[in-house]
């Protein structure tokens, strides 16, 4: 049955743990619950998964949050259909138990299945896009439910048609996976050298996410109550893809790779080298880079929204100052902007 709250506080459904109220949250738990709960809402609405990739204003939000709390997979075949609220991560290691392989490198990544697509979540050498076929979306023009193919999706680095929209709400998702319980290809380098392979070998799929918790742990990046460097967003600023004449103007060792036509950088080296360590703090020291990882933006417990945006827009302004490269927020801001 549907619920529904007033006042509710978004720090609470945040992994950064960041967030003012929302002037009206719903939590629906089934399908058909989500689809009547988002034509029922007026005004503004925020479809809330996991909370893994939100930046909320400490104002809050002065519409509808809807906590889309579905859950559970339906395999058939090679093919996996997923709820839209389901756990990402417990999503992936059922898969990987149940002798699927394909989504292993994507593990450890915390929030919602149904927010995968949106963003095009991608890790270690994998995205969403290599494996999903197609989505179950509400089409709020039309009214209607309907289905979309990845080719309709548009799915670029880290983005699709679906994100910095409410237009189309996803209900469902749908996988097609490796029924031999073999990895994906493995093609990032460093969890090739972890897994002792080379490049472009498989592995079991077990032995692969077992690999990549590990990396992700060491980084800061498997979600921990405990553990303040996890108190964030993950990764707050994407790579940047750039010309090649901007390339010509960077230092020779500067990684890079080859990227749509472009040449995508490194966010986290260009961080570093634009004086801001693992561990930088913003102001009052509530807010920092993380001890683990300069790509994390952390909450070290009593960090406004404000903290975390003072935080981002220096850490942006020096990276431009001394590469003249600009950083692009990958978490959604919600009534906030840097």
């Amino acid at each position: 049955m549907t619920r529904v709250e007033t006042r509710t506080v978004l720090a609470e459904h945040t992994t950064l743990r960041l967030g003012g109220p929302a002037r009206e949250f719903v939590v629906a738990e089934t399908t058909s619950e989500l689809v009547s709960a988002v034509r029922a809402a007026g005004g503004e609405v925020l479809l809330l998964g996991g909370g893994s990739n939100l930046v909320v204003a400490d104002e809050g939000f002065a519409g509808t949050v809807i906590k889309v709390a579905t859950r559970g997979w339906r395999i058939d075949g090679s093919e996996v259909c997923v709820a839209a609220g389901q756990n990402w991560d417990e999503f992936v290691a059922g898969m990987v138990d149940a002798g699927f392989g394909g989504l292993e490198c994507l593990s450890g990544i915390p929030g919602s299945v149904g927010a995968t697509p949106i963003q095009n979540v991608g890790a270690y050498g994998c995205e969403v896009a290599d494996l999903l076929t197609s989505i179950e979306c509400f089409d709020r023009a039309a009214g209607e439910v309907r289905t979309m193919t990845a080719d309709e999706l548009g799915f670029a680095y880290r983005t699709s048609v679906l994100k910095g929209s409410d237009d189309r709400i996803v209900l469902n998702v749908r996988f097609a996976l490796h029924e031999d319980g073999l990895s994906a290809p493995i093609r990032y380098a460093e969890l090739a050298r972890k897994l002792g392979v080379e490049p472009g070998e498989r592995v079991p799929a077990a032995l692969a996410r077992e690999a990549v918790l590990e990396l992700r742990r060491g980084k800061g990046m498997v979600l921990d109550p405990r553990d303040h460097d996890t108190w964030s967003a993950g990764s707050f600023f994407t790579n940047p893809i750039v010309t090649p004449e901007v390339v010509d103007r960077m230092p020779a060792d500067a990684p890079r790779y080859p990227a749509n036509g472009g040449v995508k950088l490194s966010a986290a080296w260009l961080i570093q080298h634009a004086g801001f360590p693992k561990g930088y703090s913003g102001p009052g020291g509530r807010v920092s880079l993380s001890a683990k990882h300069t790509l994390a933006l952390t909450n070290r417990g009593s960090a406004t929204t404000a903290d975390l945006l003072a935080l981002a827009r220096e850490i942006r302004d020096g990276v431009h100052a001394r590469f003249g490269v600009s950083l692009v927020p990958e978490p959604l801001l919600i009534n906030c902007a840097l």
